[in-house]
């Protein structure tokens, strides 16, 4: 039998740590169903975590595609500005559907305040910590946490109109992960570019995880650090108000 390490070749660490970070997702989610279905409660603070974490995220993939070093990499540099402009409205998918349910989404979660302090500030010297962290984002409801995903999002409250963000990320009609792992494949990245594509990849699952226990543990740790802010601005609100699922396919 082929050894799965050989198979991936340079990017075995990355895919080890993908599947390490899909086991702990699902451990996460396992405890989190010990008592029940998912509540309504924690799954608005699911989507209120989302409609932080991907608010603004086309910033990090068009800024990475801008990058130097991929001026000679135009295959992904072309990938990752389609996935910047796929991805770009997707927060107010999860605010539309809080609205369902006649919420607005929560202040940010601390640990989301982190991943964007960290991102930003290393996303234009060194973009595979980004690249990195999608890696992980993007694949992490799959391998062994699928199943323990799927029981997570059947609750009796969740309907047509009010999982759309759901459906939207579901690994198997949107293959993000399979996609942003076959573009990383295709290049011969350097030494220190692999180094940080690691990196970035665990730095990813640690601060995610993190948000996932926030979401389903209202007494998690780093709920201590909740602002009590305003939950959103005035135009945030109108933006979320005024839009429709038909503008995905319009910035498409």
């Amino acid at each position: 039998m082929a050894d799965p390490t050989q198979e991936q070749g340079v990017l075995a660490p990355l895919h080890a740590q993908v599947a390490t970070a899909q086991a702990q997702f699902a451990q996460i989610l396992e405890s989190a169903l010990t008592t029940g279905p998912v509540s309504v409660e924690q799954y608005c603070r699911y989507l209120s975590m989302q409609y932080h974490l991907t608010k603004d995220v086309q910033a990090y993939f068009f800024g990475i595609a801008a990058n130097a070093t991929l001026a000679k990499r135009r295959k992904l540099r072309r990938f990752l500005c389609e996935f910047a402009n796929e991805e770009e409205l997707h927060y107010l998918v999860a605010a539309n559907d809080l609205l369902a349910f006649g919420r607005r989404p929560l202040p940010e979660p601390f640990d989301v305040t982190l991943w964007h302090s960290y991102f930003r500030s290393v996303v234009t010297t060194r973009p595979l910590l980004r690249l990195g962290a999608a890696a992980i984002l993007e694949n992490l409801a799959a391998g062994v946490a699928r199943e323990p995903a799927r029981r997570a999002l059947s609750a009796p409250f969740m309907t047509r109109d009010n999982t759309k963000f759901l459906v939207l990320h579901q690994h198997e009609t949107n293959p993000h992960g399979e996609q942003i792992l076959a573009a990383l494949e295709a290049e011969s990245l350097s030494p220190p570019e692999l180094s940080d594509l690691f990196l970035g990849a665990r730095q990813g699952t640690v601060l995610y995880l993190r948000m996932a226990r926030w979401a389903v543990d209202p007494h998690e740790i780093s709920a201590c650090a909740d602002s009590g802010a305003p939950e959103v601005s005035a135009s945030q609100c109108r933006d979320i108000d005024e839009f429709k699922m038909s503008e995905l396919k319009s910035s498409s």
